[in-house]
């Protein structure tokens, strides 16, 4: 496995920077929805999860409240996941994802210590304003000039009127 490359299928080779590519399906699936911002969203809903302190028996016994400790971050990681398989309906799902995230604060725990909180908010807001139809950014590198662009000199200056009563030198 030198520099040259790799080898494929049935002993044909591979150049080396194709072998290093993450899949192009993949890709071409994610920059069709909001990916990252589902992601993140489904991310803070399963750390709010985790960082639940009460067992479930616990929990059914303190009533409502208890079981909305469970339950928000349920549907945060619900709209997360929903996000990135349907994102058509992204708007719907970010506006309850951003306002489940605000409500954790008050049922669970600061929204999982904040983290899962942030994670939910900023997963929400990434996929509330994801454009569908916008194409993917590519970096634009400069190509180094040639010749340099040639620079007039600068015109003589005239020294200035010393009976100017604004300066103070004169």
């Amino acid at each position: 496995m030198g520099s040259a490359g790799s080898r494929g299928p049935a002993g044909t080779a591979v150049p080396a920077r194709a072998a290093r590519r993450p899949p192009r399906a993949f890709a071409r699936w994610r920059a069709r929805r909001p990916f990252w911002g589902g992601l993140l969203l489904l991310l803070g809903g399963g750390e709010i999860l985790l960082t639940e302190q009460a067992s479930i028996s616990v929990v059914l016994q303190a009533g409502a409240g208890g079981i909305a400790a469970y339950l928000l971050p349920l549907v945060m990681a619900v709209c997360g996941l929903l996000l990135i398989l349907n994102p058509a309906q992204r708007l719907f799902y970010s506006v309850v994802g951003v306002l489940v995230s605000l409500g954790t604060w008050i049922t669970s725990n600061l929204g999982g210590f904040f983290v899962g909180l942030l994670l939910g908010v900023l997963g929400s807001s990434l996929a509330f304003g994801w454009l569908p139809d916008q194409e993917p950014r590519r970096r634009w590198r400069r190509a180094p000039r040639a010749d340099p662009v040639p620079v007039a000199p600068a015109a003589p200056v005239a020294p200035a009127d010393r009976d100017d009563p604004a300066d103070p030198a004169g």
